[in-house]
């Protein structure tokens, strides 16, 4: 008992006498009496595993199936979705997390664009933006978010069908 602080000790001494009091009414041994032995842990219930009723048994068997449409025999052929054809792959575009010369400040930024303007860049921009909750812009042909925001930006870049690559560190 070296491992019992006083306190412990002190607690479960004042438990015995209280069970010696009959204050815990649900562990008097009269209680316990009460509870029969189906509802005892004593004893093992063994599940069997043959492959009998216990495993078969359907809970739907009773259920009747009147008064219900028939169900269709094979589905239409016409509700398949139909394929969206592939958008061209617009190319790679870089993301880098840039945190140097900004007092301390960590910007996402888009690079290496190829082929798209400045009114699409900024309308990237916007939409990068408001995904993202925070301010941006558009600086020397690359889109610069606040914080790190990459994948909320490799998202928007992917839905744009571009093909965002985490560059640099």
């Amino acid at each position: 008992m070296t491992n019992i602080s006083a306190w412990s000790l002190k607690t479960f001494t004042r438990f015995l006498r209280g069970l010696e009091r009959g204050r815990f009414g649900f562990l008097r041994p009269s209680a316990l009496a009460k509870i029969g032995p189906e509802h005892r842990m004593s004893g093992h219930k063994h599940i069997p595993t043959d492959g009998g009723q216990s495993l078969s048994h359907n809970p739907f068997d009773a259920l009747s199936s009147e008064g219900l449409p028939p169900a269709p025999e094979n589905p239409p052929a016409d509700s398949a979705p139909p394929s969206k054809p592939a958008k061209k792959n617009r190319g790679r575009v870089d993301i880098l997390r840039q945190k140097a010369g900004r007092g301390g400040k960590t910007v996402t930024v888009v690079k290496n664009f190829v082929g798209i303007g400045l009114p699409e860049k900024e309308q990237l921009a916007r939409a990068m933006q408001r995904a993202c909750g925070t301010g941006g812009t558009v600086k020397d042909g690359q889109i610069e978010i606040q914080g790190d925001k990459r994948a909320e930006v490799a998202r928007i870049l992917t839905e744009a069908n571009f093909r965002p690559v985490f560059a640099g560190g």
